[in-house]
């Protein structure tokens, strides 16, 4: 095909994704769902059956879209760690550590006991060995970054007891265990078991482990003092050495033997919480990324699965079975098992976390892994995973806020001052917030001069938006109705309508607190003179 045509379908898909989200937003449906069926929807068991471009599906082989997935993945756990503060994880390490290590391999082993025992139950549609089982679990043995980043940020959960920022670090620190159980079960799949050794199996895991924790921490520190000596003339250069560091990372821990994606989720962490040039440009950066990777990321597999595959008897029943068994049964007895040690968090809490065991791209990208090293039911276990993240994504990528709210541990919405009108941006360390205010009748109540609002303590309009027009305002600036002003507040303060004396009443106020006054001074001054008297 034509390079134009290529491009103009692809676009095509872009823009269907791209406003897809603003209804997944009003129907409560995570956004990366309706990616993977609009990739479905366009898919050759789609319109590209009749529309003559299967050739997308050629160009998606095996071998791309593992190489997309990597890629897509990394700047998603980079960015990931970028947006977490360490002082906001630093309650929740030991936790949340143990969720994204031990959790992780509690799942994959109850998992796949269970997936094996059906898979002989429902031997007259296929078998698999126990290895082939706990691989097929292994791939969803963690909860996805994306998934949880998306649903629990973008539609703005907040919950109690610091749930948020647990499951922000379980979510972003357990792909790199599921990588180790996925990378080692496939070597033991397809390698001869005489050959196995449990003692360097252990010994492979945990130099993974701890060189992917020391090579990223390492490479980021270089990368931050780097970013403070050097001044480069383009400001755009800032978030391109940034993404290039993050690229760096990945790819020399790997060559290091390390767990790369261990080490690109530490190195997003230290860059995010290091102070350098254009700090806050180079997250805005990574955000617009983060949504073209899963945007990608999610379009992709969608443009690579068969419907028709996903509800044949051979995966359709056994995807359901086992969707069920880890969201009911392997997650939750992962989670209290795990959190049994730390007594602060209670039942509710416990059962929440169990709820959120959402799964994404990872486990679909883990699969395909498995398809391209040639795995035996290779084809099976990835449209069984793709199926149980279907279901993932829609039962439990909908109900978080619900479940929160039935459990006591939802709390109320921040209200979001996002500005519409002016593009400003505050520095972190700037505690001083901005936002917009419509002048409306009931604000021009009292006056039409920018001196005659009621503007609380601590609180500046630095700039009014006037159709077109921008200009910054002074005491005696006269107002209009529907200007937009810019408003700069220390505590998130706004111009609010109050009611004011008029004229008559100030004066009669202060009239009546004179005579007041001199009427009691009086009385006062007559009273201490009949003591006096008859004393």
């Amino acid at each position: 095909m034509a390079v134009e045509f290529v491009l103009l379908i692809l676009s095509l898909l872009f823009f269907a994704s791209i406003f897809t989200d603003k209804i997944g937003f009003k129907l409560g449906v995570p956004a990366l769902l309706l990616f993977l069926a609009v990739g479905m929807l366009f898919g050759p068991s789609g319109i590209g059956s009749w529309m003559g471009i299967e050739g997308i599906e050629v160009m998606l082989n095996v071998n791309a879209a593992q190489a997309i997935g990597t890629i897509a993945l990394c700047v998603i756990l980079f960015s990931g760690g970028m947006d977490t503060k360490i002082a906001d994880i630093q309650p929740v390490i030991a936790p949340g550590v143990t969720l994204a290590t031990l959790g992780v391999l509690l799942t994959c082993l109850i998992t796949g006991v269970i997936i094996w025992a059906l898979f002989g139950w429902l031997n007259a549609v296929t078998t698999v060995s126990i290895g082939t089982a706990l691989l097929m679990a292994a791939t969803m043995s963690s909860t996805d970054s994306a998934s949880v980043f998306s649903v629990l940020r973008n539609n703005g959960v907040r919950l109690k007891h610091n749930l948020r920022p647990l499951l922000e670090l379980e979510s972003g620190a357990n792909d790199p265990m599921a990588y180790i159980l996925t990378i080692t079960l496939i070597g033991i799949v397809t390698t001869n078991s005489a050959e196995i050794s449990v003692l360097g199996i252990i010994q492979d895991v945990l130099i993974q482990l701890i060189m992917g924790a020391v090579m990223g921490f390492i490479f980021a520190k270089i990368i931050v003092w780097i970013l403070g000596k050097v001044q480069f003339s383009n400001e755009s250069l800032y978030p391109i050495m940034v993404l290039t560091a993050c690229i760096a990372i990945f790819s020399m821990t790997f060559y290091l033997k390390g767990n790369p994606f261990l080490a690109v989720y530490i190195g997003g962490l230290i860059i995010g919480n290091s102070r350098f040039t254009k700090r806050r440009q180079t997250k805005s950066f990574f955000d617009g990324l983060t949504w073209l990777s899963q945007l990608v990321m999610f379009l992709m597999l969608g443009l690579m699965v068969r419907p028709a595959d996903l509800l044949s008897v051979e995966v359709g029943l056994p995807c359901l079975i086992i969707s069920v068994v880890m969201i009911i049964i392997a997650r939750p007895i992962s989670v209290f098992a795990c959190m049994a040690p730390f007594k602060k968090y209670k039942q509710h809490d416990k059962l929440l976390l169990s709820a959120v065991g959402l799964k994404g791209a990872v486990p679909i990208i883990f699969a395909i892994l498995c398809v391209a090293n040639n795995v035996e039911h290779s084809t099976l276990l990835f449209n069984v995973v793709f199926a149980c993240t279907l279901v993932s994504l829609l039962v439990q990528g909908t109900t978080i806020g619900m479940i929160a709210k039935r459990l006591g541990l939802a709390l109320p919405p921040e209200k979001e001052h996002r500005l519409r009108y002016f593009d400003i941006d505050l520095p972190e360390e700037v505690e001083s917030s901005a936002h917009e205010t419509k002048v409306t009748e009931e604000i021009l109540v009292h006056g039409n001069r920018l001196k005659d609002l009621t503007i609380p303590e601590k609180t500046l309009v630095i700039m009014v938006r006037r159709e077109d027009t921008f200009f910054v305002p002074q005491g005696n600036t006269e107002l209009q109705l529907d200007d937009i002003l810019l408003v700069i507040s220390e505590n998130n303060a706004e111009i609010v309508v109050q009611e004011k004396e008029n004229e008559d009443e100030q004066i009669l106020s202060h009239w009546w607190l004179h005579m007041t006054h001199h009427t009691s001074a009086f009385f006062k001054e007559q009273w201490e003179k009949l003591r006096a008297s008859k004393e």
